[in-house]
């Protein structure tokens, strides 16, 4: 009996962080879409928008193409980032605790286990949904009028028929699991360790108590989205390059011209920079990516906090 009642936890702790993950994932997405098309536009250098910066080229998408433009892609996005992010937090919650055993209490190395949990959590989530990824960027690439793929099922068929089959679907999958393992890390990590210093040292500022939770404090709204708002700058600044460069190798086999770009990850980092360098190649679209990384990272992780609370899974932190 106790065994039964054991795994019927289990399987409920399971379902509620995939619920509270996937709900996180799409809110953030959705909120930063524009931002996230704008961003493949300029790291692939489209043709209509390579010239301009952000915010004219915001203005010109709902000029030339529509205000609903701004979210091309945004389906086969949501379809991704639900099971994406539902995987990420989830298998976040079961690495933190096994790295944890692992680690144990080291002050030299305290919270690490954070950042190898979110390693692990990014890499699982990535290996699962990647070709996704891949279509919802060729969908987002296309411009009106000048369409190739009509939606997510044709891209899925155009690019197993005409590209290679499977292993077309995950180019540039090599890059993405390099940067994501730093990125994933580093942003688990950057937010559980400003929100321990958040409980620690200005806990009359930043937090609620909370009876039902086993830290005893949560943290309010503003302070959530404050911690994974700078836990993304912090991670974006890193793992940056590898991004551009998956961009340019899912993007690749759209054009004749583009198409070098799609031969392996090290010749296309080495043709990034040396045909355009490292502030218009390998950081082209940097600022943007601030714009919308900050925003996406702490809307992800405050719904996922919120939806924690709500879901009464546990929220708080041990403070020492």
């Amino acid at each position: 009996m106790a065994l039964t009642q054991e795994k019927s936890k289990d399987i409920n702790f399971v379902l509620k962080n995939l619920l509270a993950g996937g709900v996180a994932g799409m809110c953030s997405k959705t909120t930063v879409a524009p931002l996230d098309r704008m961003k493949i536009l300029l790291q692939a250098h489209q043709t209509h928008y390579k010239h301009l910066g952000v915010f004219s080229g915001l203005i010109n998408i709902v000029k030339k193409e529509s205000f609903i433009a701004l979210y091309k892609g945004n389906g086969a996005q949501m379809i991704r980032i639900f099971p994406y992010a539902a995987t990420q937090f989830t298998a976040f919650e079961f690495y933190k605790r096994y790295f944890s055993k692992l680690i144990g209490p080291t002050l030299a190395i305290q919270h690490m286990d954070k950042f190898f949990a979110g390693a692990g959590a990014g890499l699982t989530a990535v290996l699962l949904t990647y070709p996704l990824d891949t279509i919802r960027a060729r969908l987002a690439f296309q411009v009106t009028g000048e369409h190739k793929y009509t939606g997510i099922l044709h891209t899925a068929a155009t690019i197993l028929k005409e590209e290679g089959g499977i292993r077309a679907l995950y180019r540039g999958f090599l890059p993405t699991l390099m940067g994501m393992a730093p990125y994933a890390g580093l942003s688990f990590y950057c937010f559980e360790v400003i929100k321990y210093a958040c409980m620690k040292y200005i806990p009359n500022y930043t937090c609620n108590n909370l009876e039902t939770n086993t830290g005893g404090l949560v943290l309010i709204v503003p302070a959530k989205l404050f911690c994974g708002g700078l836990a993304g700058a912090i991670a974006q600044t890193f793992s940056y390059p590898l991004d551009v460069t998956r961009r340019r190798m899912q993007l690749a086999m759209m054009d004749s011209e583009t198409r070098r770009f799609g031969i392996g990850m090290w010749s296309t980092l080495k043709l990034i920079y040396t045909e355009n360098g490292i502030t218009k190649g390998l950081y082209r679209g940097m600022s943007i990516n601030y714009l919308r990384a900050i925003p996406m990272v702490a809307v992800s992780f405050a719904t996922y906090e919120m939806m924690k609370q709500t879901l009464n899974l546990d929220t708080g932190m041990k403070i020492s």
